[in-house]
């Protein structure tokens, strides 16, 4: 488990504007200015009168001390915090909780990696017990569902291709290469890409796997503990 940075709060949300910036009425009716770390459209999420959890951690070097945690979709707790699924990834390996990743003794984060260095990969797993190859591990956080799936992207990403194709390179180069989608929320029983919203998003995933990338969908669950990771979905192509 990761746990939450600063004193956590309930709240209600009331609306997300210029992206980063998301108004919350905390329960004892203050009304707070958050910030939203997530550069998606969070569609579905921003409802008005929507739970929220919220963190509150105040320091000079920070214009806003409330930060967005998690919002309430019906039942469930989605977080949207996009800043969390990388060490949570990350801590899951250390501690061997996903097998298709055991056996690597080093993790590093933001390892540049690329034509000319250009790209940084999420996690980059080296020196494992039986000789295989480095792990290049690239990960994206998921909150979009429709139906019972977890869909990725939330909107276009032009980005998110960029990386799968850098992914496709090392696979080529001989190394293996993972892309790992992180679903912070539990009421889903599958994940699929997203065609309706970034059609060449879907075409792009599909001929990674296809070129030896593999493809892997992990499920957290959001609390006023913090996240961890509980379970894993079947990916739907």
């Amino acid at each position: 488990m990761i746990a939450l940075t600063g004193r956590v709060l309930e709240g209600v949300f009331l609306r997300r504007y210029k992206r980063f910036f998301a108004d919350v009425r905390l329960n004892d009716g203050t009304e707070i200015v958050a910030h939203t770390p997530n550069t998606g459209s969070m569609k579905g999420l921003c409802d008005e009168g929507n739970l929220c959890l919220v963190t509150y951690q105040p320091s000079p070097t920070r214009k806003l001390h409330y930060t967005l945690q998690a919002i309430k979709v019906k039942n469930a707790w989605v977080g949207c915090n996009t800043s969390l699924p990388n060490p949570l990834v990350a801590y899951a390996i250390q501690n061997k909780q996903i097998p298709q990743l055991l056996g690597y003794q080093k993790i590093r984060r933001e390892v540049p990696y690329g034509p000319d260095n250009r790209s940084r990969i999420d996690l980059l797993l080296t020196d494992h017990e039986d000789n295989k190859p480095d792990v290049f591990v690239e990960v994206k956080n998921v909150t979009l569902k429709e139906g019972d799936l977890a869909l990725f992207p939330d909107a276009v990403t032009s980005r998110g291709q960029k990386h799968l194709f850098e992914l496709i390179n090392e696979v080529k180069a001989g190394h293996r290469a993972v892309m790992n989608f992180l679903v912070q929320r539990e009421d889903c029983t599958g994940f699929s890409p997203a065609e309706k919203i970034d059609p060449d998003y879907a075409k792009a995933l599909i001929l990674a796997r296809d070129a030896g990338v593999e493809l892997l969908c992990l499920t957290a669950r959001i609390d006023k503990m913090g996240v961890q990771i509980v379970g894993e979905l079947p990916i739907y192509l």
